[in-house]
């Protein structure tokens, strides 16, 4: 029993060619998006950064300064490079899981202008099927972030704390200018030896600080500017003010919003490197040489291969052919009663049921077992032997086997 129809060839070299370059092809995009994946995205993911658009993220405070026609730039590496005309208040928005080690970084990469860091507060995230929109949240919960996360040696100790209380607007002055700062409730503070207090909370401790007489300054709430403070026009407008007043008060010439420490940065790592100038025309190379190997290699080798037996020799086959032997005789309904009893024995034996039970007791047992949003055992097998067509005998058949499945989370 041999299969006259295979060919000669053993195979098509055309479709074997297009398998082999849709595997090269897939092989180097892939790499080249883990490579540069961090640079490519567009950083919509609910995340407390300047390319979010959820309520924890700062795109809206960055749209409105842009369309203010103020410079604002988005940082997606360590700028070591200072222009003496031009100095911008660098905004860092770290992370509950930012370490100390990496701010620490930051401000030792050769540096020296202003910088305004803004702690995280909000702890969320995105619920299947409640999510109105891509990139926004669900479900958040203010979580006072960790005093380690300011390196001692720039800032000293400090404390952060939650203090209690309803929102309320308090006025400020910073710059020369009055505005007003509205704080949410439960407004985030912090406080230290080497701080000075720029804007005070009521209950005491500072919502903005400068850190001694340095150009650095912290914002424990990010109320003020985040998105969620765009939920309002007023507090809107006082999130600018303040943004404009801490720019105004170093005289910065623009905004820089880090987003390294978010995990959106262009990291040095060879496997980045071999996707960039210059080192593109090596992977270039290489990749010309891998496919001048194959095709050195295209022509075949060695002897036809000798076609194999129609009917495999397995158990695979066997069950197949068994199948195959009861549809043609149209006798698929004679093992209905069969297949119940297979089912309901594996279940009772695998789910341990009590002895002694009989068929309709032990139906009754496994319903017991069984989820209420899904069709009972008991009914399935007394349905499936009177079924009055392959069809209703398959989907009843199917069904069982779906409980099988379900309840002993096997295949």
């Amino acid at each position: 029993m041999s299969d006259s129809g295979v060919s000669d060839h053993g195979f098509n070299p055309r479709l074997i060619a297009g398998v082999v370059m849709i595997g090269v092809i897939a092989f180097v995009a892939l790499w080249a998006l883990i490579a540069l994946g961090p640079q490519l995205s567009s950083g919509n993911d609910g995340g407390g950064h300047a390319l979010s658009k959820a309520a924890p993220g700062y795109a809206g405070i960055v749209d409105l300064v842009e369309r203010a026609g103020a410079e604002v730039e988005l940082r997606r590496r360590v700028e070591t490079t200072r222009y003496d005309d031009y100095e911008p208040l660098l905004v860092l928005t770290p992370t509950h899981r930012t370490r100390a080690s990496e701010i620490a970084e930051l401000f030792d990469a050769g540096r020296r202008g202003s910088a305004l860091i803004v702690l995280p507060k909000w702890q969320t995230m995105a619920v299947p099927g409640q999510t109105q929109k891509p990139g926004w949240v669900s479900v958040g919960f203010p979580v006072r972030p960790p005093a380690a996360l300011l390196p001692p040696a720039q800032f000293g100790e400090v404390a952060i704390k939650a203090a209690p209380g309803k929102a309320q607007e308090v006025p400020a002055r910073l710059a020369g200018r009055s505005f007003t700062a509205w704080l949410p409730d439960n407004v985030q503070t912090i406080s230290g030896g080497n701080l000075e207090t720029l804007i005070a909370a009521p209950n005491g401790g500072a919502v903005l600080a400068q850190v001694g007489e340095r150009d650095i300054y912290i914002l424990a709430d990010p109320d003020l500017i985040n998105n969620l403070a765009f939920a309002s026009r007023d507090k809107a407008a006082g999130g600018a003010m303040l943004i404009d007043a801490i720019a105004d008060y170093t005289d910065a010439d623009g905004l820089a919003f880090d987003l390294t420490l978010n995990g959106f940065g262009g990291g040095r790592s060879l496997l980045r490197f071999a996707f960039v100038p210059p080192f593109i025309g090596i992977t270039l190379c290489l990749l010309a040489a891998g496919l001048l190997a194959l095709w050195q290699a295209w022509t075949r080798f060695g002897p036809a291969l000798k076609p194999g037996r129609a009917i495999p020799v397995s158990k695979a086959a066997l069950i197949a052919n068994s199948a195959d032997l009861i549809r043609q005789a149209r006798r698929e309904l004679d093992g209905a009663d069969a297949y119940v009893k297979s089912q309901r024995s594996a279940i009772a034996r695998r789910l341990h049921a009590p002895a002694g039970l009989d068929e309709a007791e032990t139906d009754a047992w496994i319903d017991k077992h069984l989820r209420g949003d899904g069709e009972l055992f008991s009914a399935l097998a007394r349905r499936l032997p009177i079924a009055r067509n392959t069809h209703e005998f398959l989907a009843d058949a199917q069904a069982l086997h779906d409980i099988r499945k379900d309840l002993l989370r096997d295949s």
